[in-house]
């Protein structure tokens, strides 16, 4: 058992939530119970998560995304309602780290996929900037486009999609970034790297990679953000010695 409030002063102290900007308010979103003996972490809070966490007869959800983002409605109503209410009517605190969970050097969802990949020397792609949200690396030897497809695809267990430049050029170098992170990828051509790997793709995004000569993978949103969350299951689990458990919602945006 631990209490609510020292989970909340663990988790902020282990993710540093006041180091970067967000969209959203990082840390405990929703209160809950006073103590807590079983944990339940998760990509988003959905009502489908909720319900898992309910059966779980969780004590706490700690998910990538919560609730109260920048320029969303303040109305409490609908779907919004419904997950506030199930929440509190089963005395379940929410915590939700976005960002934090994202660049954590060793449980973030960046490096969770670095490791995924064998992506090795991991430093920001952002120069000058220690809490890059987008980060860069190399491979052990240069690889194919077709190559890395498969090995995303794999790791990932899903297809993901593959844009290759004219040169079809082998990669030695990636950056990547989860998420909605594919604006990065000029930032990524324009340092020379070979790669850019994110989940999401807008109609902008082919044309860069074909116009400045770098690959570009898409392995999906939800796909490139579980690890964060798994890894957090188990470092809390190891290191809190109470039950914590990853729950994975499909979802294939």
């Amino acid at each position: 058992m631990i209490l609510r409030n020292d989970l909340e002063q663990y988790l902020n102290n282990l993710l540093k939530p006041e180091q970067i900007k967000d969209f959203c308010p990082n840390g405990l979103q929703i209160q809950g119970n006073d103590e807590i003996n079983k944990i339940v972490t998760g990509v988003t809070a959905t009502q489908a998560l909720i319900e898992r966490a309910i059966l779980e007869k969780a004590d706490a959800l700690v998910v990538h995304h919560g609730f109260f983002w920048k320029n969303e409605s303040y109305v409490i109503r609908g779907m919004k309602h419904q997950r506030i209410k199930a929440l509190i009517e089963n005395n379940i605190s929410l915590f939700a780290y976005h960002l934090p969970l994202d660049i954590h050097p060793e449980l973030g969802n960046n490096a969770q996929l670095a490791n995924l990949f064998e992506i090795s020397d991991v430093e920001p792609l952002e120069v000058g900037n220690p809490l890059s949200v987008a980060v860069q690396g190399q491979f052990s030897h240069a690889i194919t486009g077709c190559e890395l497809s498969t090995r995303i695809s794999q790791q990932l267990s899903r297809e993901c999609l593959h844009i290759a430049p004219a040169s079809n050029k082998k990669i030695k170098t990636v950056a990547w970034c989860s998420g909605g992170g594919q604006n990065y990828i000029e930032l990524a051509a324009e340092q020379g790297i070979d790669a850019f790997i994110s989940g999401e793709v807008s109609e902008q995004t082919t044309h860069v990679a074909r116009e400045m000569d770098i690959h570009f993978f898409a392995a999906g949103h939800h796909a490139t953000e579980r690890y964060g969350a798994k890894a957090l299951a188990k470092h809390l689990e190891e290191k809190l010695s109470i039950p914590a458990i990853f729950i994975d919602i499909d979802n294939p945006a």
